[in-house]
């Protein structure tokens, strides 16, 4: 669609305006090729018609849609010119308070003019780590950025912040700077970091100043280099500083202020520290007060001087160098004030009894003599002589301050340097970002060197920044795909040649410099003749002392006066003399020359821009701006071997005012720093881009049905793309990207609005007629209602008569009788089934206690057996215990497990015959519903005869009817004859009576015939047969009324035929006959009339009579009575007929409905019974399967037990019941081989042994030979034991082929047979302990000499471990360092580690070995921390290490001794407290590392939550229909939302807390620590996800904020689920749904804004201001808020006091506590499993 094809009515355009730059207007008429007007409609009402050229249009830029202004990136407007540009700043600085916005590269930054919470360190750590388009514009997306590429293309970085004085370009710098100081911590112990940030104040105080447009200008131009190594860390930084403003040392304008630094020193005057330099008010020196103004508002000179000395010192500059730096400032003060009198004929001169200038030779160790001799006179050196001539008092003072600035000029490069030196940190530099602060484009009044120069240097930054756009440009095509066609963009190569090339404006200054002669007027002049044919120098008409220059950004006419001397810079070689002969070395090196030998030195040593004076021959000294554009041209090379990122200031008043916004100010600089240019560039070619999602998401409502079932989304916006635009050349298809050219997003939007509009009217049109209907509906309603009531009391008022009142007064009577006597059989009925249901019910009682009588009986003599059998076994055991430990404990286990089946054998029969019982009831119960059944059926029998006779009476009513009919029409026939005979005209009428007649009989007759059918159809066809008796009740009606009608018209006929007779009467005076006709006719008529009547008195009386047979007994008297027509002296009115019918259809209908409900009920209570027959049925099959196979297996287990213990083969069946899983019975086989083998060995070692004692120490004892033979018995009979063992085993193979069946039976058991398992491996552990036992035993044959060390332990200590004080270290190894979590052991009892320790710290207790405890809880304390460091990213071992750890904790504190701690603990457990040691401190050392692990295990789920938080609660869309997406502009997106490859949505979030819930719980942690860890992790999702949409503007729709609460709704239901509502985690979430209410809420009047006040709690102003501010319409229905309701909301909110930060801290964390849980474990009943390989642990 071509662009001037959008030019029609409604849309709006943007005209040129004095005042506003540019203003809105409305085209209300259509614009067509070939008119020569625009009529527009202006915002205020007035109306314009704007002139077009027919030949030429040349129209006003559109308006882009209200739906894509204030977006994030000036590029993804459709229509992109200045006005757009313009308006879109205004929208997003004014109404939403936004100072950032992004134009494709470029950061433009709107000075705010006040503070803003949207740089803290928490704003930092948000932008770390995103994507520049993730997040809103900021100064720190762009340093991330810049951060970023550095990082993953290895390639250095520069940002380049420029703008005009008071843009806030140094703002931006420094923030910028402390972004990178943040991020990227130095890993030195000198804190670079912070040392680069410390440079700002410094830098500041001696470089800043006070202009008319900020008070806070940088006068001089900074980059900075900061240096980063190959992981990325800050190691130094170094700055280089361009064209310092050395004339404000000297001169300022009004209102105007030196450099900071002296009125900082002024405001210390009179401090002692300060004395010997004699400093005075600022007002008193002249360099100080030259511009009136001294002090800054809100600016503190005493609080920044302290604060820049303490700069100095932590950049490591000592106080001797401050010391000296402060005496140079206070110096060239002091020579400022120094006065230079007049003493006539060009001759000056200056006192030597000036104070001033004893000061400032004091301070510097000069001369004053040689100081005002060389001031006031010049030395000439001739050929043959040197003169010395007197200047005149004004070359006097010049030479004055060309001194005091080439000072301060040494002082500030001096400082640099010290500063460079200072952030220079050992180490190689890998890559640096280089920051760019410098000057923006400049044009004032007055217009000298320093502004031609900063004008030249954004010459050349401009000429880089359209390079590199249209290489970004470029490159985006190819990597599309798309065809490439060159773009025309401004180049100022010319403006720089002119100022740059041979014979340019530098180098012809540079060539008057060197004449000594030489002026600004004649280097002027040689101006004019080179360069007047050049287009871009012009010469002013009204100056001859100016030149213009036409830069990129603005003509700029500068004054020549002052050129050549600021470019010579002279400084009389004098002078120098004097300055190097001082005896101060700071300053006297000042002016020393630079030894050639030091360019060569090693280190890099990168000096400021401006190289030092050489005192040389004046002729080969270097010039100013010579000097500047090498320095300028070094900057350039180094900015293009980096890659650029652009920061554009914008200053948007020259008043300061906060939020105030000159659009003529504003768009001036939009011209001068480049952004238009980018935006022209852009839009040349296809400036709108979207990706093939957005589109998609964006544009879904113009695709049809067929293109939107497409799959490939990517062809179907292909498909909609051709369909809606024609013209292919409007847009074009990248790899991933659609490209459109200017306004093709508008027209998009157009047609998508239009869609939408017209959905709207069709959605109102249906709402607004379904209203009107429901309104007109009720109307109609009413209206009938009211008729009825009045027809109804009209109707009483006739039909109330005594005779009337008789007999509804007798109706009353045999009502009351009739249902007295219907309730008194309702009764009996109800009496007779209680007490049936009473006597089967106590019966059924009876019974049951009976059989429970039985069964107890049963059970006792069972029990006695039992308990016999179980004595025997007992007595059994016991012998078998004395014979071998081993197999007795095997025998108790089996002793055991038989109980346990006895007991669910026991618990089965008792199943069994419950179950039996309740099958006898039911059956008991089927029998008396199946007798109910029958007594129901042969009532519904009865029914139906009663209703067969009904009918049949009915068809002989019907009959009667029928012959009384036949007799009226005979009557009729008869009474036409004779009005045939009578009269002619009334014959006609008679006949139309006739035919009536005829007709009402052939109705009557296909009644009668329906009737008759009706009565034939069968019971299963009554449903159809009432439908068509309702049909033809309704064509009876029809038939009454055409009847009724007919009637009528008879009637109109006789009056008609009466009045025709009196007209006869007046013309016939005579006729008799015709009298007596007429006579004989009304006798008819009457006796017509009483025979009808009579007829109606008997329908009525039969349909009565009727009805009552049909409904008697199922309807109530109040309802027959309602449907039997009562008597009224009316009986013969037409209407008799159809109220009978009526009458009769509703009996119909009523016993259809009867009889269809009772069958229905029949049917259920039948289908219900079958049901309930079959579920007994199988209940009772499976119950007695059960029972069989449970008698089998019973009979299977008691076989068993009585072989085995025939057998004595215990163990081996204990063996075969773990054996039978085939890994674990491998497992045991291995186990007993390798235990055999090791026995074998361990006996042969200790023979071995007792070998070689018994030969050594025979004479002596000889008691050793008496128990090594006890050994030898000893070891015999283990061997006996093993082979037995062996023997067993092999018997246990053989027996394994034979009972397949017990072990089918018996694999069921195996989860609980796993504690079985351990406490096998436990007993063949025992075997090793035996071996032990041996040896150390032997060892106290040998010591028996000495004195047990340590005493027996009582053996009613129990739940204790003891231990060696050498096997600490295996204890600590095995129990925690080697431990895992996922073990056998730990997934039976998870805590067991934590009881194994304190069972061994009780130990150590009950020894009263206070080394050996302290050593062990010492140990303790260090494996955990090891564990911790070790696994400190496993989540696992944390969760395991914490629950072991709190556990331990609350042993400690429970058997502590403590009141406090026994409340809960049972006798034992208070006898098993600790006796002689008090260990508190441990404990408090316990719980500080419990908060250890805790908070390293929240840091663990938290980093693993984080990446799924915004994706999954922000960004993913769960409310399916409901899309917030929007275009995005130059800066992609590259969040999940468009990322196919990983996904991240509330079900993640909820899976990951899933995880971490399920873990938690495993690791047996307590409830109360699990939920202090969820309403951490739910604090950062609130947190997190709140954070972002302060920052991000795309996230403040009202459609986000129904995506965000329904993700709320599903954390909620996560907690209910998991029973987790008690852990303040929903709390935790307010400020998160108090922001998604605040974005759906209205946002219009008074009300709401109070609205907001109130409910809005948990947020405090600012960011309910933030939100308001960024709340963004996703269409064009949503209002965007006005600025007045957000002042109306502030206004509330100023009552309520709160917070002013705007984001949330994440890494806040919640105060956790550890409450005491008691553990009813006993002590004494764990046992230490095997597979812990803890043998050398002993339990006491």
């Amino acid at each position: 669609m071509a662009l001037s094809e959008l030019y029609t009515k409604y849309n709006r355009v943007w005209i040129p305006d004095e005042e506003q730059v540019w203003k809105s207007a409305e085209i209300t008429k259509d614009f067509h090729s070939g008119d020569k007007a625009l009529e527009l409609l202006l915002e205020d009402g007035t109306v314009r018609l704007l002139p077009v050229d027919p030949s030429k249009p040349k129209l006003p830029p559109l308006r882009n849609p209200d739906i894509l202004v204030g977006e994030n990136d000036l590029t993804a407007l459709s229509y992109l010119h200045e006005p757009a540009v313009l308006h879109n700043l205004r929208v997003r600085f004014v109404e939403s308070r936004i100072i950032y916005t992004y134009c494709g590269i470029i950061l433009v930054a709107v000075n705010p003019y006040k503070q803003l919470p949207v740089y803290g360190d928490a704003i930092i750590h948000a932008y770390s780590g995103q994507n520049m388009g993730d997040m809103d514009p900021h100064i720190f997306a762009v340093a991330e950025e810049a951060y970023k590429q550095m990082a993953r293309n290895h390639k250095n970085q520069s940002i380049i912040v420029s703008g005009e004085s008071g843009a806030g370009k140094t703002v931006s710098a420094r923030y910028a700077m402390r972004y990178f100081a943040v991020v990227s911590k130095s890993g030195s112990q000198t804190r670079v970091e912070d040392k680069v940030l410390a440079s700002n104040p410094i830098t500041e105080a001696i470089g800043n100043a006070k202009t008319t447009r900020n008070d806070n200008s940088s006068r001089f131009g900074k980059y900075t280099e900061i240096s980063f190594d190959r992981r990325y860390r800050i190691i130094g930084a170094n700055m280089r500083t361009y064209l310092l403003e050395k004339s404000r040392v000297v001169f300022q304008a009004e209102n105007e202020r030196n450099y900071h630094i002296f009125y900082q020193m002024c405001s210390c005057a009179d401090s002692a520290e300060f004395d010997h330099l004699r400093l005075l008010s600022a007002g008193e020196f002249r360099y100080t007060g030259l511009g009136g103004d001294i002090t800054i508002d809100g600016v503190n000179d005493k609080k920044d001087f302290e604060e820049t000395r303490q700069t100095f010192s932590l950049l490591g500059l000592k106080e001797d160098f401050q010391s000296d730096v402060f005496k140079v400032l206070a110096a060239i003060l002091h020579l400022g004030n120094v006065e230079i009198r007049s003493s006539g004929d060009d001759k000056s001169s200056a006192p030597l009894s000036d104070p001033h200038l004893a000061a400032f030779c004091d301070l510097l160790c000069v001369s004053a003599a040689e100081l005002v001799r060389w001031l006031c006179n010049r030395r000439i050196v001739l050929v043959a002589e040197t003169v010395v001539k007197p200047v005149p008092k004004e070359r006097a003072a010049a030479a004055r301050d060309a001194l005091a600035k080439q000072i301060y000029a040494h002082l500030f490069d001096c400082i640099i340097t010290r500063i460079n030196t200072a952030l220079q940190v050992p180490g190689k530099q890998h890559a640096f970002i280089g920051v760019l602060d410098i000057y923006g484009f400049e044009t004032f009044d007055i217009n000298s060197f320093e502004q031609f120069c900063i004008n030249y240097a954004n010459e050349k930054l401009q000429q880089q920044f359209n390079l590199h756009v249209f290489k970004l440009e470029q490159e985006e095509y190819m990597k599309e795909d798309i065809p490439w066609t060159l773009i025309d963009f401004y180049d100022n190569q010319p403006v720089i040649d002119l100022i740059e090339a041979k014979m340019g404006i530098f180098d012809l200054l540079d060539e008057e410099c060197l004449f000594p002669q030489g002026t600004d007027q004649s280097w002027l002049q040689k101006l004019f003749n080179y360069l007047e044919a050049n287009p871009l120098f012009e010469k002013p008409r009204l100056s001859n002392e100016a030149f213009v220059i036409q830069h990129f950004a603005d003509k700029v006419e500068y004054q020549c006066r002052g050129f050549l001397d600021k470019n010579r810079d002279a400084l009389y070689e004098e002078l120098v003399d004097t300055m190097r002969a001082s005896k101060f070395p700071f300053l006297a090196h000042f002016f020393q020359e630079e030894e050639p030998s030091r360019a060569a030195s090693k280190g890099v040593r990168v000096k400021s821009a401006r190289p030092s004076v050489k005192p040389a021959n004046k002729q080969l000294r270097t010039s100013v701006g010579d000097k500047f554009r090498s320095s300028l041209s070094l900057l350039m090379e180094t900015l293009n071997a980096t890659t650029p990122h652009y920061v554009r200031c914008i200053k948007p008043n020259d008043e300061k005012l906060p939020f105030e916004y000159d659009s003529g100010r504003v768009v001036q600089q939009l011209r001068a720093c480049g952004v238009l240019e980018t935006i022209r560039i852009s839009a040349q070619s296809y400036p709108s881009r979207w990706t093939y999602i957005e589109f998609y998401s964006r544009y879904s409502i113009l695709m049809s049905h067929e293109e939107a079932d497409l799959n490939d989304k990517k062809q179907t916006c292909k498909n909609v793309l051709q369909r809606l635009i024609q013209d292919s050349n409007q847009y074009k298809f990248g790899r991933t990207k659609i490209f459109f050219r200017a306004g093709q997003v508008a027209y998009l939007e157009k047609l998508r609005l239009d869609r939408l509009r017209g959905a709207c009217v069709t959605i109102q049109k249906h709402v607004r007629g379904w209203s009107r209907r429901r309104k007109y509906l009720r109307i109609r309603e009413a209206a009938i209602i009211l008729q009825q009531y009045i027809r109804g009391t009209r109707t009483i008022r006739k039909t109330v008569t005594a005779e009337t009142l008789k007999q509804g007064w007798a109706a009353v009577v045999i009502q009351r009788h009739w249902r007295g006597y219907r309730m008194r059989q309702i009764y009996h009925v109800v009496q007779m089934a209680s007490i049936t249901i009473q006597a089967f019910t106590r019966g059924w009682m009876a019974r049951k206690r009976y059989r429970k009588m039985i069964e107890e009986r049963k059970a006792l003599v069972l029990q006695k057996y039992a308990k016999a059998w179980l004595a025997r076994r007992r007595f059994q055991t016991m012998r078998r215990l004395v014979l071998n430990v081993q197999l007795s404990y095997r025998v108790q286990q089996l002793r055991k497990k038989t109980e346990e089946q006895n007991k669910e054998n026991r618990g089965l029969m008792e199943r069994l015959t419950s179950l039996a019982s309740s099958h006898s009831q039911t059956m008991e119960k089927l029998h008396s519903q199946e007798a109910q059944l029958e007594k129901l059926t042969n009532l519904k029998a009865s029914l139906e005869e009663r209703e067969k006779k009904a009918r049949e009476e009915a068809s002989m009513t019907i009959n009667q009817l029928q012959r009384q009919f036949e007799e009226l029409n005979t009557e009729k026939q008869n009474l036409e004859k004779k009005l045939e005979v009578s009269i002619k005209e009334t014959k006609e009428s008679f006949d139309q009576v006739k035919r009536s007649l005829l007709e009402e009989k052939e109705n009557e007759v296909r009644l009668r015939k329906i009737a008759e059918n009706n009565t034939e159809i069968q019971r299963h066809d009554h449903e159809k047969e009432l439908e068509t008796l309702k049909e033809e009740i309704k064509r009876l009606k029809e038939d009454r009324v055409s009847l009724q009608r007919k009637v009528e018209d008879g009637a109109q006929v006789n009056s008609d035929l009466q009045e025709q007779v009196i007209r006869l009467t007046k013309h016939v005076k005579v006729i008799p006959e015709l009298r007596r006709d007429l006579n004989n006719l009304q006798n008819q008529k009457d006796n017509l009339d009483r025979k009808m009547k009579e007829q109606s008195e008997q329908t009525r009386a039969k349909t009565k009579e009727i009805i009552r047979q049909l409904l008697a007994g199922f309807v109530e008297e109040e309802k027959l009575l309602g449907l039997v027509p009562e008597d009224s002296e009316e009986i013969y009115e037409l209407d008799d007929l159809q109220e009978a019918f009526e009458s009769l259809q509703e009996a119909t209908r009523l016993l259809e409905n009867h009889q269809k409900e009772q069958r229905e009920t029949y049917e259920s209570q039948m289908e219900g019974l079958t049901l309930r027959v079959n579920h007994l049925q199988n209940e009772n099959s499976k119950l007695q399967n059960l029972f069989q196979e449970k008698s089998n297996i019973n009979q299977d287990i008691r076989q068993e037990v009585a072989r085995l213990s025939s057998e004595n083969s215990v163990i081996p069946e204990l063996k075969l019941q773990v054996s039978e899983l085939h890994r674990q019975k491998q497992e045991l086989e291995t186990v007993v081989k390798e235990q055999s083998s090791e026995l074998a060995e361990k006996n042969m070692e200790i023979s071995n042994i007792l070998h070689k004692k018994i030969t050594e120490e025979s004479s002596q004892r000889r008691h050793f030979e008496e128990k090594a033979n006890e050994l030898e018995e000893i070891r015999k009979e283990l061997r006996v034991k093993i082979e037995e063992l062996e023997e067993e085993n092999e018997h246990l193979k053989r027996q394994q082929l034979m009972e397949g069946e017990v072990k089918r039976k018996l694999r069921e058991e195996t989860s609980q047979l796993t504690a079985e398992n351990m406490d096998l491996e436990e007993q063949l552990d025992q075997k090793d302990r035996w071996i032990k036992k041996l040896r150390s035993q032997i060892k106290c044959l040998e010591m028996s000499h000495k004195a047990k060390q340590t005493p027996a332990l009582p053996k009613e200590y129990l739940g204790m471990l003891e231990y060696k004080r050498e096997d600490e270290a295996r204890l600590i190894q095995n129990i925690i360092t080697d431990l895992k979590p996922k073990g056998v052991v730990v997934n039976v009892i998870p805590t067991l580690p934590a009881f194994i320790l304190f069972m061994c710290v009780r130990h150590a207790d009950y020894l009263n070995d206070d080394n050996k405890l302290k050593s062990l809880m010492n140990g303790i304390i260090q494996g955990v921390k090891k564990v911790i460091v070790a696994h400190h990213k496993d989540f696992e071992s944390l969760s395991f290490w914490l629950s072991n750890t709190y556990q331990l904790l609350n042993c400690l504190k429970q058997y502590s001794g403590e009141e406090q701690f026994l409340k809960q603990s049972t006798a034992r457990q208070k006898k098993n407290c600790l006796q002689n040691y008090d260990l508190s401190e441990h404990r408090q050392i316990l719980s500080d590392l419990a908060i250890q692990i805790y908070h390293q295990l929240i840091s663990v789920m938290q980093k693993t939550l984080t990446p799924a938080i915004v994706p999954g609660m922000l960004e993913h869309e769960s409310l399916q229909g409901i899309s917030s997406m929007k275009p995005t502009g130059f800066r992609k997106r590259s969040s999940s939302l468009y990322n196919d490859s990983e996904t991240y949505t509330i079900s993640s979030i909820l899976q990951e807390l899933s995880v971490f819930y399920s873990a938690m719980s495993h690791h047996g942690m307590e409830q109360s620590l699990t939920k202090q860890a969820v309403k951490q992790l739910f604090f950062l999702i609130g947190a997190t996800a709140f954070n972002q949409i302060m920052l991000r503007k795309d996230m403040c729709s009202c459609r986000k904020g129904m995506q965000i609460r329904c993700n709320i709704s599903y954390l909620e239901e996560w907690l209910k689920e998991n029973k987790l509502q008690t852990c303040g985690a929903m709390d935790t979430l307010r400020p998160l749904a108090q922001a998604a209410w605040l974005l759906q809420v209205n946002k219009s009047t008074e009300e709401d804004a109070k609205e907001i006040a109130e409910k809005c709690t948990e947020l405090n102003p600012v960011q309910i201001v933030k939100i308001l501010n960024s709340y963004t319409p996703i269409d064009d229905f949503e209002k965007r808020v006005t600025s007045s309701f957000v002042r109306q909301v502030q206004s509330f909110l100023q009552e309520y006091e709160g917070a002013t930060q705007l984001m949330l801290d994440t890494d806040y964390r919640f105060q956790v506590t550890f409450p005491f849980c008691p553990s009813p474990t006993a002590l004494e009943s764990l046992q230490v499993p095997s597979s812990l390989h803890l043998d050398f642990l002993t339990r006491i």
